[in-house]
């Protein structure tokens, strides 16, 4: 390991040189759960005031100083890029699981409710995101493209098992259901309302006697 001018350098196996890099450490389980609180509580409080809503709210929502908020997220689109990468993450994971699921039917139509839940009131937050330059859409096309291959995987094990109408495509179904949450979001609807949409939904999806 060599040191010139104040820079700390390491010879790598090729003997090129390259900046030395401090080793990532996870996050301690305080932390973990503090940054669980802070996304969960900043999508109940944009949801109900908008994402105009000031920081502190979050924090206070959260049960944490508003310091340990900006520790994690120093700007609020960081936060918002946070809330809306963590969900899609969060559903890639539900499409692969419910895609390993023995009853298909009810996987399918289990994990539509899931991404109606997840997506709601994110709308604004990818619009706020956008008005400051930064495009969320093609930082989430890989994660977009494994949750489509899973809602394909369900979908013809549900077609298979009888449980849903022949020959309709995953991004038929993430369409219906991204429309329904974005109409949602008007003041008057509640997550009553979007529930019940989403059951007419799922019935319209299920074979036609």
């Amino acid at each position: 390991m060599n040191e010139a001018g104040g820079v700390t350098t390491a010879v790598r196996g090729d003997g090129e040189a390259s900046a030395d890099e401090a080793p990532v450490r996870p996050m301690r389980a305080d932390a973990v759960r503090n940054r669980r609180l802070i996304l969960e509580a900043a999508e109940e409080v944009f949801a109900a005031q908008g994402v105009s809503a000031p920081i502190d709210a979050v924090a206070e929502r959260a049960g944490v100083g508003v310091g340990t908020l900006y520790r994690h997220f120093p700007t609020k689109e960081a936060l918002f890029e946070a809330i809306v990468l963590t969900r899609l993450e969060e559903l890639v994971a539900a499409a692969a699981a419910g895609a390993e699921r023995d009853d298909a039917g009810e996987a399918f139509f289990s994990f539509l409710r899931t991404f109606a839940g997840k997506l709601s009131n994110k709308h604004d937050l990818i619009d706020a995101l956008g008005a400051e330059g930064i495009d969320i859409k093609s930082q989430c096309a890989g994660m977009a493209g494994d949750l489509e291959s899973g809602v394909e995987t369900m979908i013809r094990r549900a077609e298979a098992a009888g449980a849903v109408r022949d020959g309709i495509t995953p991004k038929e179904v993430l369409g219906l259901v991204v429309g329904l949450c974005q109409a949602t979001e008007r003041p008057e609807f509640d997550g009553v309302s979007r529930q019940r949409m989403v059951d007419v939904v799922c019935a319209g999806l299920r074979p036609q006697a």
